[in-house]
């Protein structure tokens, strides 16, 4: 199969596994940079021809180059394709994914010489959910049964397996719920252990309030574009889950 190899038209991908993630923190400033994380592997579009034949790339381990034609994933100077395009990612801004996941132990937002670690911890507050992750294997009928006067109410967008959706009221549907605390997403029955926390994360971090930020009870987060939900309606919702089946 031929391929275009004019610089300018060719769109980069590249995977690395996910127990190599530490090692991107050399290319985080590359803001031109998507990247979108899968069970055991990050994805990452974007490059420009530059950047992907640069020094940086090269010491990267277990850092896979490819160049994108058709649908298909290339190996650089390779005639066959090793894969096809992954689809239904979640792509963020590398510089905004990786400030928020390293250093995975120590979440260390502050610099060398103001180390905090970011906890949450149980509250006995009740919040009202906003937000409600649920596997996508579980509802998959329940959603399409649904009136379309309560889904029109609701924004949604795929995470790997999961479907993430927002709005009020809720949908009645298995998952876990999360409360909004400024900008951030936190699961019912959490807060942070430090209370004044969160909004200095949102200014540091999404002062535009772009994204949402959507925690787990280990204090892991995902950055999610809020320009990447879309409305909820039964067609979409097949559509969308029918496609991740044939991924």
């Amino acid at each position: 199969m031929a391929k275009n190899s004019s610089e300018h038209l060719t769109e980069f991908w590249a995977e690395i596994p996910r127990k190599d993630e530490e090692n991107l923190g050399s290319i985080r400033d590359w803001k031109n940079v998507q990247l979108a994380m899968e069970e055991d592997v990050i994805w990452m579009k974007g490059f420009t021809g530059e950047q992907a034949s640069s020094a940086e790339i090269r010491q990267l381990p277990n850092f896979v180059l490819y160049e994108l034609s058709d649908g298909l994933l290339f190996k650089q100077n390779a005639l066959v394709p090793s894969k096809k395009v992954r689809t239904a990612l979640l792509w963020t801004p590398i510089d905004k994914a990786l400030r928020l996941t390293f250093p995975p132990s120590n979440n260390n937002f502050f610099g060398i010489d103001e180390k905090v670690e970011i906890l949450l911890k149980p509250s006995e507050e009740e919040h009202p959910a906003v937000g409600l992750l649920c596997s996508l294997a579980e509802i998959k009928y329940s959603v399409t049964v649904q009136s379309k006067f309560r889904l029109e109410r609701i924004d949604w967008i795929i995470i790997d397996d999961k479907a993430l959706f927002i709005g009020n009221p809720l949908l009645s549907l298995p998952g876990k719920a999360f409360w909004e605390k400024d900008g951030h997403l936190l699961p019912a029955g959490f807060d942070f252990e430090f209370k004044n926390i969160s909004p200095l994360l949102q200014k540091k971090y999404n002062e535009e309030l772009d994204y949402w930020l959507l925690w787990d009870e280990d204090a892991k987060v995902t950055v999610i574009n809020k320009s990447d939900f879309r409305k909820l309606s039964a067609s979409s919702f097949r559509l969308t889950e029918k496609a991740k089946e044939w991924n």
